[in-house]
Formats: C-alpha cells, structure tokens, sequence
C-alpha cells in the first residue's frame, strides 16, 4: 500500500480541501501556515487532534478507533468493509472516513487510508479506548468467565483494559488449545478472552473490555428526538419578555439606591442575592441569571472604589428609555455572547468553596458556543416545534459530540433551556421567532421581531375599590411610567396588579405630582368608577404633604451687615450665581463655593471661605486635574478565520510549496543591521529583473511569521519589491526590509 505522508497528501488537493480543513480546524491558521508542509505538522500535534476529535460524534469516533485498531496510525489500511462490531452500510462508513479526511486527521484513498500518530491519544469513547469486538465472545457469559480466571490471567486483562486494548508478547506465534497453553496469555487466546493479531500482538476483545470497564457499548445511531408542535411559542416567548424586562428594571432601581457590596473575594453576597428573590418573588437560579444577565449586558458594573460596589452604569439609563423589544434584544444577546456559566452558580466546588455569583469563577470562555450548540438544534426544527424532554436533547448533543463538555455536558444542555426560556429566546421546548431571528440575523432583526410578538400596548387601567390598580396588558410607555410612581407591582403576569397605598401616593407627590394630577390620572385613564375610598387617601396625603419643606444648598453666604447681603442679593451676579437670601444676613446657592467666590471678587466684594467652624480656609486649586479614565470593555475576538483571509492563506501556503520546491543557485542572506548584506541582496534582484529570472525569496511579517514564495522582479525601488506571482500572475508588494534571504531560481 502507498505510503503516502499527510504532507504530501495535502499537497495533492484542491484549494477548497484546504480552506475546509482551516475552517474546520481554526488553530491550524494561527499563526499563518508557511506552506503545506507546516499545516500538516500542526494538523498531526497531540493537542490539535484532540481537539479536532471534540466535534466527532460517537459512530465516526468508533471507525476511528477500528481504523486504529488495525494500525492505521503506523501503516495505511484498507477501510473498505471495516469492522466496527455491527453491520454498517458501506455508504455510512465512507462518510465517516471522509469526515476524518476533512479534518486532516485521516488521509490517503479508501484501500490505504492512514492517520496521524497523535489519533491514538484522541481516539475512543471511553479514556484508554477499546478493541475491536470477537465473534467467538457473542453469546458468552463474560461477567461469570471473569470471575472463574486465576488472578494472574485476571491480572493481564486488567491491565489492558487500563492501558490499552494492544498488547505486545512473545506468547501470540499460535493460539493452542487450553490443555496445551503453558502461560497465562496462551490460555487466555485458548478460552477466547484474547484475540491473537500477529506473532508478537494481542488485543483484548471490545465484549470484555466492556465488562472490565463497567461500560456499554456506544450507540452507533443518533437517539430520536422526541418534538411536539404548539402554536403558542411566540406569545409564550413574549410573556417571559415582559417577565425579565420587569426584574431588570426592579434590580436598577433596587440596585440604584441601595448598592450590594462586591465580596473581597470577588462577586455578589449570599445575603444580596436572597434579598433579590424575596423582593422580586422569584428563585435563586433566576436571580442568578438575572444579576448575570445585567452585568454582561453593561447595565450594572462594579465601580472599582475603595469599597466596591455593583452600581448601575449610564448606560442603563438608555436601556430604560428604549423600547421593550429593543430592551429584550440587549439582554438577550448580552446572555448568548456571555462568557460564563451561571448555572454554576450558588453550587460548591471540589473543596466545598461557594462559587459566588459575579465572581471570576464562573467564567467559562466556552460557554457561547455550547450554547450556540443547544439553540441550533432547537432552530433544526420546523417553527413552533419544542423538544418534550432536556433529556432527550442531552443525550442527542452527548451523542453527537461524547468527547465534549466534561462532566456537566448534561448540565450544560438543561442550564440553557431554562435560562433561555427565562429570558423569552426558548419557550414550551421550542425556539421563538424572536430567539430564532437573534441566532441567524442578529440583535437588531430580533428586536424587531420581538415588537411583533409582543401584544399591543393598552391606554387604560382597572382600578378596583380594593385599592388595586390592574392593567389587563402591557401598558403604554408613558403610562407605565406614571402607574409605577403612585402604585407598586403586586403581581405580575398576563394582567398586571399594582397596589396603591400612603406611601405610593407620598411618592408621586414627591415626585412633582399634584392632588389634581392624581386625581386626573386615574379619572382619565380607568375604565371602572374611581372608588371613593381612593379619593381620599389622595386628599388626605396631598393635605399633609410639603408642610414642613427643605432644600439643597451646595454654598451659603454669611455676612453680620443685613445691607452688604442685600448688595450681593441686588448684584449683576446675583442671577447667574443663583443666589437666594434665606434670612436677612443669609445668602443660599446650589453652585460651588470657589466659583461664586471668583464671581463675586471680579466685582470687587471680598469674600473670603470658612469651614464648619468658622475658621477660613483657603480653596484654591492644589494642581491640575484630569478626568478619570472610562474603563474599556474588551470583546473577545472570534478565532474563526473569514473567508477572505481562508483564502490568502491557501494562496500563501500554495505559494510557500512552490517555493520550496524551486531549485536555488546563488543565493545572499540579510542579516539585522548587516547594511552590506542589504545592499548585496538588492543587486541580487536587480540582477534577476535585468536577465528576467525568478527568485525565492524568503520573508519575515509584522508578526515575525516566516514564509517564502517565488516571484519575477518588476521593478525595486522606494524599499519594496514588485514582483510577478508566476503560478497566478498576479503582482505582489514585498518590502526590502522584510527579506530575509534572496536566491536566483535555477530552471
């Protein structure tokens, strides 16, 4: 068979191979790959493979390991009718040789197929792997064979089960019958519990393997997923917008006056996060989503003080002032890029340590994409259908990918259906429009989306004679607005229950409101009579509100002579320093002191500054002052290469392969600050362009990534060379002092 090595395998085919293999494998790209025979070494790396092998799913991770069992690792293989313990059509076998093609871990035709080294750490469902199943074990008691054998036969079957199903002897030139077997491993092959591969190579069976790892056999078919269709998803979604659009609000407000501290461990405290529920009336899973949600979306930030706190940040402002769907939007897609794993939060670590939600362990850099993982599967089925059970969505993503996630991959999958569902993407099992248009379009067509689902906004109220205020729907924003100053939410879902009281009353007052504004409100907008009993209680509270008032006052002047305060008061800077007189000797101004000193000394006053004790002091300016710097939020750049830079790589390595294989003469190398080695590698190309010759160049990028190609110098000059790609004809840009060596190119 060929022995055909990955290199020049890769070298054989066509751009869009390599660009599907780059795609597939975003760490083969970085740094770019100088030719093909770089790409492959990386494609062969332990890591690599092993990370190429997560995305397998189980029934390609079972041909790998038959491949393997064969050797495919030391020599090329047939795959053709390949045993993989249950009859498979061909068709199916084929594709899963060529989906390891397509990662670059298999190469080579389907009688000589071969694989990287490193698969063999990769492969497997289970750790050490298994071998491949025994005809002769079918039917086979394997559990009572096992505990017949003496310990030291037992031993060895142990041992391969730990480390490995191969084992090498010098016992395995035949295989005798169990009365002529003079060593454990001889009567081992006799009973069957071994199988013989060559003089010197054992294996032991998948069946027995199996037993010793207290495993099942994996499940070469994908499970059902069991879906069921419903027409309510959309308003569903809509109704656990609205939910969570409320509890942020709530957190803003409740986090605006009264700011939890940030543990010095980092995160938010146990007892913060309990008072976030009872308040709000939900659990704590929600709350730790909620509190998740509103940082990631840079609604709430610690303010990094000498006591740091969780504060709302300016830009919650512009969310409270958007639109429900635009709002909805924000969050949404602040939770679907979030780096974390809320889930975990609240739970305990290996060492009994409290992961606290906010704090730094929770951050899980590949929580989007498993994520993106659920959601895709749910956006898979037709509009409205749901999935009935997590379980079942687990088992399929464990099947598709046995190799990934860990020991919460589970976890994961159920964590994502509620929080999604919590936030209004997923609801009964199934993707809403909104969720969908977020995952396929983006933020801005899911909004928009989103303020089709949402129901209509209402202009009216009830208002009952218990007091409460119900709205039968979301209402108008302007509305909203004025029902949340004189009443609080009593309950909240479809129809929405506020409860007005004294103390709401007080507060619309003390927002600027009148009795008559109140009064108005509710006359104008409720579509049952105004209950007397409310009536009053408005009139009541507006009599005894504002009898004894106060004010703010940044600056007070003082002066002993009631006619020098009266000059101030009538002064021309009187106006403009908003000087108020409180008492005949008494001056008031919300402005800083130090301004209005300055004013009032430009026109020829002389005041002077005193501190609560009377004494005065002096408040000119110690030094200059700057802003202090915003803090920058950093995204974390995709590491997906895009298609154009796909592109320029397969160029670049297409171009490196050439290069190598061009035959060189004379050649002149530049070393750092060797100016005569400079100028010597200019006459070299000078030279090329005069006689019309090639040259391999090999050149060093901003990056300090080395690669080479052969051009046909045009023109040097400026400190560039121009110079013509024979293979694409194209003209190419190389700055002199990126060269680092120069060679004529011999036909």
């Amino acid at each position: 068979m060929s022995g055909t090595t990955l290199t020049d395998w890769l070298r054989t085919q066509d751009d869009a191979y390599l660009a599907a293999v780059l795609r597939a494998r975003p760490d083969l790209a970085t740094p770019r790959p100088a030719d093909t025979s770089v790409l492959a070494t990386r494609a062969a790396s332990r890591a690599s493979v092993a990370r190429a092998a997560e995305g397998l799913d189980t029934f390609t991770l079972v041909v790998l390991d038959a491949l393997l069992a064969l050797g495919a690792d030391r020599a090329p293989v047939s795959a053709i009718g390949l045993d993989v313990g249950v009859e498979v059509s061909s068709m199916r076998l084929a594709e899963a040789v060529d989906r390891l093609r397509s990662l670059a871990v298999a190469w080579g035709p389907d009688n000589a197929v071969s694989l990287v080294p490193a698969a063999r750490e990769a492969g497997g469902l289970v750790p050490t792997g298994l071998g491949r199943p025994s005809a002769a074990l079918d039917g086979v008691d394997i559990a009572a064979a096992l505990l017949a054998l003496p310990e030291d036969e037992r031993g060895i079957l142990t041992r391969l089960s730990t480390n490995g199903p191969i084992g090498n002897t010098r016992d395995a030139a035949t295989v005798p019958t169990l009365d002529e077997a003079k060593t454990p491993i001889q009567r081992l092959l006799a009973r069957g519990l071994l199988t013989r591969v060559d003089a010197n190579t054992v294996e032991l069976p998948q069946q027995v393997g199996l037993v010793l790892k207290g495993a099942r056999a994996p499940v070469l078919e994908e499970p059902a997923l069991r879906t069921k269709a419903n027409k309510a998803v959309d308003s569903t979604g809509a109704g656990a917008t609205l939910e969570i659009i409320r509890h942020t609000e709530t957190l803003l407000r409740m986090w605006s006056d009264d700011p939890p501290p940030v543990l010095k461990s980092g995160g938010l405290g146990v007892r913060d996060l309990r008072k976030l529920t009872k308040v709000m009336d939900i659990g704590e899973r929600e709350a730790i989503v909620l509190v998740e949600v509103a940082v990631g979306a840079s609604l709430v930030a610690d303010n990094e003080s000498a006591n740091p706190e969780y504060v709302p940040t300016h830009h919650s402002d512009v969310w409270l002032t958007a639109s429900p769907a635009n709002r909805w939007a924000a969050l949404a897609s602040a939770w679907l890029d979030l780096p974390r794993l809320p889930g975990i939060g609240g739970h305990r670590d290996a060492k009994e340590r409290l992961l606290a939600p906010l704090s730094e362990d929770l951050r899980r850099p590949v929580a989007p994409l498993e994520r993106a993982r659920v959601l895709r599967v749910l956006a898979d089925l037709k509009p409205g259908t749901g999935v009935t059970d997590p379980d079942d969505l687990a088992a399929l993503l464990a099947w598709r990918a046995p190799r990934r996630g860990g020991r919460l991959r589970d976890e994961v999958v159920r964590w994502t259906l509620t929080e999604a569902t919590a936030l209004g993407i997923v609801a009964l099992g199934a993707l809403t429009g909104p969720g969908r248009a977020l995952l396929e379009e983006g933020a801005a067509a899911a909004a928009k989306r989103m303020a089709e689902a949402l129901p209509e906004p209402i202009d009216h109220v009830l208002v009952q004679a218990d007091l409460t205020v119900v709205a039968p729907g979301p209402l108008e924003p302007h509305l909203a607005a004025l029902v949340n100053e004189v009443a609080d939410v009593e309950s909240a879902g479809s129809a929405t229950v506020y409860r007005v009281s004294e103390s709401t009353v007080r507060r619309a007052l003390d927002a600027g409101r009148t009795a008559g504004d109140l009064h108005d409100l509710f006359r104008t907008k409720s579509k049952t009579p105004v209950p007397q009993s409310l009536t009053y209680m408005i009139d009541d509270v507006a009599r005894r509100h504002g009898r004894l008032r106060g004010g703010a006052a940044t600056s007070f002047l003082r002066c002993d002579d009631p006619a020098l305060i009266a000059e101030v008061a009538a002064s021309a800077a009187a106006a403009p320093l908003r000087l108020r007189k409180i008492a005949p000797t008494v001056l008031v101004s919300p402005l800083p002191l130090l301004e209005i000193l300055d004013e009032l000394r430009a026109l020829g006053f002389a005041p002077a500054a005193e501190d609560n004790e009377g004494q005065v002091v002096d408040l000119r300016p110690t030094g200059r002052r700057i802003q202090a710097p915003v803090r920058a939020v950093r995204k974390v750049a995709s590491r997906q290469p895009d298609d154009e830079q796909v592109s320029d790589m397969v160029l670049a390595m297409r171009a490196g392969d050439r290069a190598a294989d061009s035959k060189r003469g004379r050649s002149v190398t530049a070393s750092a600050g060797a100016g005569a080695n400079t100028a010597q590698t200019m006459a070299l190309l000078q030279e090329a362009a005069r006689a019309g010759q090639a040259v391999w160049v090999g050149v060093v990028d901003a990056h300090g990534v080395a690669s080479q190609r052969v051009l046909e110098p045009q023109r040097i000059g400026g400190g560039v060379l121009e110079g013509r790609d024979p293979s694409t004809d194209e003209i190419r840009r190389v700055p002199l002092h990126r060269i680092t060596t120069a060679a004529l190119v011999e036909s």
